[in-house]
């Protein structure tokens, strides 16, 4: 089983979650030139996929959706919420309705040899969701754009082989930047993006010996940097009340305009 982020940030996301026959994209929130490039670095194409999961309806998460979904003719999954918001924005253009499959949060779709299993996420959007991925008994989880995390949540990430985990901010950083009074509310809010502290102290509910990678993702371009949002999270691992350390899973910064390093989960 393979993960890889080919683009992760505030201005678009893009995410290959795979296994030796199935190939899937979780969100195309940039070109689809951009998109099939990423893929053609993992030795795959646009014709290798099987579907496109989409968390939700913003930009950064859909910008190339309507171009590939078309040329393709890629099944696109997401919640009802989601599929009614994407209709209705207009730079997507126009789907065909045959393409669109409906999920649930906690309702399993068995694409080919991959198991997908969305959660609830709490985000400012129409119905957004979180992935979850299995093959055989290997699981990674992709969890991006959530304003704050309850017991549900950490139940629903535990026991997972690698994750990619939003690191969007740095408080500071974002309180004393040039963002309106009123995003500012609205990303440090319960509907926003977790800070590099609160991914920090997310991770360590979910910390275990069998915990194979974790890659930071979502940054913001304008709010966050790699470094900070790396040591921001190290820090609140190793203050924390666990057995394990940090020093023992290998952990990344997803880039923000190309592809990160390949995770292969043993």
């Amino acid at each position: 089983m393979r993960l890889c982020s080919i683009a992760s940030g505030s201005s678009g996301n893009c995410i290959y979650v795979g296994s030796d026959s199935t190939h899937l994209l979780i969100d195309v929130g940039i070109s689809g030139k951009r998109t099939e490039q990423g893929l053609n670095e993992l030795d795959l194409s646009m014709k290798d996929i099987d579907g496109i999961f989409i968390t939700h309806e913003h930009t950064d998460h859909i910008a190339g959706l309507g171009v590939l979904a078309r040329k393709y003719e890629v099944p696109v999954y997401a919640t009802k919420g989601t599929i009614e918001a994407i209709k209705n924005t207009s730079s997507v253009g126009e789907i065909p309705e045959d393409l669109f499959q409906i999920v649930a949060p906690d309702e399993k779709i068995i694409v080919k040899d991959l198991v997908c299993n969305p959660m609830r996420i709490s985000h400012d959007a129409a119905d957004p969701v979180a992935y979850r991925i299995s093959h055989g008994k290997k699981r990674v989880a992709i969890v991006t754009d959530l304003g704050n995390y309850n017991d549900y949540t950490v139940e629903s990430l535990k026991g997972m082989d690698a994750l990619l985990l939003e690191a969007n901010h740095d408080v500071n950083m974002l309180q004393v930047g040039p963002y309106p009074y009123y995003l500012k509310q609205r990303i440090l809010g319960d509907r926003g993006h977790l800070s590099n502290e609160r991914a920090g102290q997310l991770l360590c509910r979910l910390l275990h010996d069998k915990l194979q990678a974790v890659v930071l993702g979502h940054l913001s371009k304008e709010n966050n940097m790699p470094e900070l949002a790396y040591e921001a999270v190290r820090v609140e691992v190793t203050m924390a009340d666990t057995d394990i350390k940090i020093s023992d899973v290998p952990m990344q910064v997803a880039k923000r305009s190309e592809r990160s390093e390949a995770i292969y989960i043993a």
